[in-house]
Order: structure tokens, then C-alpha cells, then sequence
């Protein structure tokens, strides 16, 4: 395909949300901010000398303006992806369906349904995906490296190899990969498009072992995995980035005003999560309150800070969601809370500052989802916590392949076992905590962003990391 843009590009990244959005200002500016997060800090290791490029879609209309009036910032490409399409193919078919079908979220005697409606998102989903493969094989130069990032983009790999058999093309999931009897809810044609469309692509990979192994499973549906190969990168914590953020003054005013809401001598245990369905955040407030009910001697001696940051609040479910959590929290402070103690103490305004304190002061880390990716709420609180942390951890969050052995392990649905956990961790002696939560700090920051990135390059291209 005749590239006009040049195609200078040698090493390109595609994922749903670029690196910068837009904000349109009242004088008719537009104001650029920054995201973070591992892509970011993986992308920037390469260095600005190597004709990198990033596609991602515009998602707001700061974003689209961005790209009418062409002033995007250079080594990224928005695309302007209607508005309507994008919407089915985000929340219709991305967040709606793969989501649900990863994370096995479904409440299957009602869902899901695969009726006419499900098919016109489908086909959004796929003019979606067809506008990055396009605008990828227009950039790429002979021979260039692809990074094409997860669920909300499997069909790339398959079509872009189809416009341009030169390119190298790996793709990265970022959630577990169902199993093979949950993935076979999809109807056939569909699975197959989804497995054909990754399987476009030279090398895929996953966060664990074990959702590498779903896939691979997944692929004898279409005959197995042909020429792709399959690796895994176990996303790190960013220790020098964490502990040089978590100890600016704006942490230590929220560990002030925290240790205050806490009370002095009491335990904290912390969890810090978006309100995502797969996190698990009423079950653990449930474990929580069944710790009380057995063990009345940490009444007035523990409080439980849950920051539950709202997400994906466009959808119906996710707002029910977030107001049981709210709930919960509240009949555990009615019934167990006194004039000088609050049980739980819950916030959802999302504030990373905050956040960081409350990984500094824990005496327990709460991470007990369903099933999770990876999570690195649970190697960042080692990484940053000021005492040592005990973290309880569920063995179907992908960060347990390797922060297992150090962690108090719970099944995420026992709320009986998680709350014997709780109690264990609220007692181990300071000194093995400390030890453990050594080790943990250890494995979570043993593959960084930069290095988890370029290991991927690397395997891509075939060269030595």
C-alpha cells in the first residue's frame, strides 16, 4: 500500500488511548496533557532517534479537533473515528463483550445475548479495527515493527498483515485469555475472526504463562497457532518512578490527613482499585465485615481504607456496581462504627497522590479479584510501602504466577477464607512481614516498563534483549 506520509516510520504502537489527549479551552485552545503508565515509559526506553510513531484513536472532541486542525504533537497519530462507531466498538463490543468474556463476568442463565444488536456492533468493531490497520500499513516503513496493544484491537494483526506482508507485527494482551469452554460462548464465526486476527500477527503476548496457555488452547478451534509465536512479558512495577513520586510533599499532606481519618494506632488495611467489576470490591468490604464479626478484638484497632475510583460510569452496570459498594460500606460503618472509630473508610475521587499514601502507610494490602490480568496495585504497595506490608492476594490475579510464595493467597469468592486471611495478615509477626514484603518489592520490579517493553521489541525482531 503507497504510504503518503513517507512511511518513515521503523517501530510503531497502536492501543485504543494514545499518549496525550486534548482539551478544548474556553479562547478556543487546545490544552495537551499527558498520560502515564507503562506504554508510555516503555515507548519513551527507545529513545527519540528511532522513527517511532503512535496511533491511537481521538476520544474526545479536544482529540478531534486535535486532528481537524492537524495540531497533534509529532510521533503521534490520532485517528478520527466517528464517534458512533467508536462508542459500539468500545462499549458495545470491546468493554461489553471481550472484557466480560476475559474476565468470565457474564451471569450466564440472562447473558450474553448474540442477537442483531451484538451484530451491528460487530461491525463496528471491525471498520474500528480496519482504520488502524490502514492507518498503520500507510505508516510503517519496509520491514517495520508493529505493537499492536490488546482486546480493543485483535483484528489488526490479521488485516494489516494482509495489506502490507513485510511489516512485523506482534500484539500484547493486557487481560487474562479466557479459557477455552468460556471463550466458545462467542458464536463460532466470531471466535474464529478474533483468533484469525491475532494469529495475523509474528509473535503475541501475554502477561502470564497461564493466559498464554488459554490461547494457545483457544487456537486448536482454528488449528492451532500455524507460524505465530507466543511469549511472556510480566509487566513491572516502576520502582524509581514510585518511590521518588510517593515521597513529594503533596503524599505526605494526604498521609497526614489519612493518618488522621485512621486514628493513631490503628492497622490499616488498604486496597486501591478502579470500580471494575473483576476487582472484587463488595466481596472484600464483605470479608472485611465478616473479620469483624468473628474477631471483635479489632474492633476500634483496624480500619479498612478502600479508594474504589469510579469507572466506565457510561455503563449501567458498572453504575450499580459502584452504589453496592457504597452501600456495603456504609451498613459496615452503621453497624460496627462508634462516635471515635470508622470502620471503612471509602473514597472515590480518584487521586494518585493519595493513592501513594495509602501504599505507604499499610499494614495490609487488600488485591482479591476475580480474575485480573496482572494488577499492579499489587507490586507497586511492596515497592513504596514505609514499614513492610503484608499483601493478600487472590490466586486469579495474574501478578500470583509470581508474587504467590511471599503473599497470604485467597480464592477471591470465599469470603469466609478471605477474612481468615485478613486476620492472619493483621497478625504475622512485623519481622516476617517485613522479610516478605522485601521478596514481593523484589518480584514486582524485576521486568520495569522500559525493559518490558524492549524485551518485546527484541523478541519481535529477533535480536538479544
Amino acid at each position: 500500500m503507497a504510504s503518503s506520509h513517507g512511511a518513515a516510520h521503523q517501530v510503531l504502537v497502536a492501543s485504543n488511548r494514545g499518549p496525550v489527549s486534548y482539551a478544548l479551552q474556553q479562547d478556543g485552545s487546545l490544552a495537551a496533557k499527558r498520560g502515564g503508565g507503562g506504554l508510555v515509559s516503555g515507548l519513551s526506553a527507545i529513545g527519540p532517534d528511532a522513527g517511532a510513531l503512535w496511533v491511537c484513536s481521538a476520544l474526545s472532541d479536544g482529540d478531534r479537533e486535535a486532528v481537524r486542525r492537524g495540531e497533534g504533537e509529532s510521533g503521534v497519530r490520532m485517528l478520527d473515528v466517528p464517534a458512533d462507531v467508536h462508542a459500539d466498538a468500545y462499549n458495545g463490543i470491546a468493554n461489553s463483550v471481550l472484557w466480560f468474556v476475559h474476565h468470565m463476568l457474564y451471569q450466564t442463565p440472562l447473558e450474553p445475548v448474540f442477537d442483531a444488536e451484538f451484530r451491528r456492533q460487530w461491525a463496528s468493531y471491525e471498520t474500528y479495527n480496519r482504520a488502524f490497520a490502514e492507518a498503520l500499513a500507510e505508516e510503517a516503513a519496509e520491514g517495520a515493527a508493529v505493537l499492536v496493544q490488546d482486546y480493543h484491537l485483535c483484528l489488526v494483526p490479521g488485516m494489516l498483515r494482509e495489506l502490507r506482508p513485510d511489516l512485523r507485527i506482534a500484539h500484547f494482551s493486557h487481560t487474562p485469555w479466557a479459557p477455552v469452554e468460556y471463550f466458545r460462548m462467542l458464536p463460532d464465526d466470531i471466535a474464529e475472526q478474533l483468533l484469525r486476527g491475532m494469529l495475523g500477527a509474528d509473535r503475541l503476548g501475554f502477561l502470564t504463562r497461564r493466559w498464554a496457555e488459554a490461547f494457545t488452547a483457544c487456537t486448536a478451534l482454528v488449528g492451532g497457532l500455524g507460524d505465530t509465536r507466543v511469549g511472556v512479558h510480566g509487566l513491572g512495577a516502576d520502582a524509581d518512578f514510585l518511590r521518588r513520586r510517593s515521597r513529594e510533599a503533596d503524599v505526605d499532606e494526604r498521609m497526614a490527613a489519612l493518618r488522621e481519618q485512621i486514628g493513631a494506632g490503628r492497622k490499616a488495611i488498604v486496597r486501591v482499585d478502579r470500580t471494575e467489576l473483576s476487582k472484587n470490591i463488595v466481596r472484600g468490604l464483605l470479608a472485611y465485615r465478616q473479620l469483624l464479626e468473628d474477631h471483635p478484638e479489632w474492633h476500634e484497632r483496624v480500619v479498612h481504607v478502600a479508594f474504589a475510583y469510579p469507572s466506565r460510569q457510561d455503563l449501567a452496570v458498572y453504575r450499580d456496581y459502584t452504589a453496592e459498594v457504597q452501600r456495603v460500606a456504609d451498613e459496615i460503618n452503621s453497624r460496627y462504627g462508634t462516635p471515635g472509630w470508622t470502620p471503612v473508610v471509602l473514597h472515590v475521587q480518584d487521586d494518585f497522590a493519595r493513592s501513594l499514601a495509602a501504599y505507604r502507610l499499610a499494614d495490609v494490602a487488600l488485591v482479591n479479584p476475580i480474575r485480573d490480568g496482572m494488577n499492579l496495585v499489587a507490586k507497586e504497595v511492596p515497592v513504596v510501602s514505609d514499614e513492610g506490608c503484608v499483601l493478600v492476594l487472590s490466586r486469579e490475579a495474574g501478578a500470583h504466577e509470581e508474587l504467590g510464595e511471599d503473599a497470604v493467597t485467597v480464592n477471591p469468592y470465599d469470603v469466609i477464607g478471605t477474612a481468615r486471611a485478613l486476620h492472619t495478615a493483621l497478625t504475622m509477626p512485623a519481622g516476617e512481614g517485613a522479610e516478605r514484603s522485601k521478596r514481593l518489592a523484589a518480584s514486582a520490579t524485576a521486568l520495569p516498563p522500559a525493559q518490558w517493553f524492549l524485551d518485546q521489541l527484541n523478541a519481535l525482531l529477533d535480536r538479544p534483549s
